[in-house]
């Protein structure tokens, strides 16, 4: 078995590709429509999605926006640099909500952005990916 992708619905397709695409350097994979349904998906992600684990965006055609509860988290992305991702992120327009440095109670270095619908990302250094709170 493998992770597939994460489905996020959104309120504005093309505003939501532009930030995945161009603050946050992923590669729109396919995009289609149901003109029966009346939705539009988007996939978005670092590789081919027979390798990796991508977003799929779904925009619901009239609805501008959701009520996003609060049971979601945040998608996690491995970064180089934090500092520097952070920084490529804040030029290119994106929001940073809690400037990169270490998690509290470890010294896993992270920091998060907002996408245009709200959506938490966690951007983590990749030394510390899948280490906990990086006190190992």
């Amino acid at each position: 078995m493998r992770l597939l992708h994460t489905m996020l619905r959104v309120g504005n397709l093309q505003k939501s590709i532009d930030f995945y695409t161009k603050v946050m350097d992923m590669t729109l994979l396919r995009q289609s429509e149901n003109k029966e349904y009346e939705y539009t998906l988007a996939f978005l992600g670092y590789g081919d999605e027979s390798d990796t684990t991508v977003i799929e965006l779904t925009y619901n055609w009239g609805t501008s926006e959701y009520d996003m509860g609060n049971a979601f988290g945040h998608l996690a992305i491995a970064v180089d640099d934090v500092y520097l991702a952070c920084d490529k992120i804040r030029a290119a327009g994106g929001i940073i909500t809690r400037e990169p440095g270490p998690v509290k109670g470890g010294n896993t270095e992270i920091a998060f952005v907002r996408d245009p619908d709200g959506y938490a990302i966690e951007l983590i250094a990749s030394q510390f990916a899948g280490k906990g709170l990086g006190q190992d």
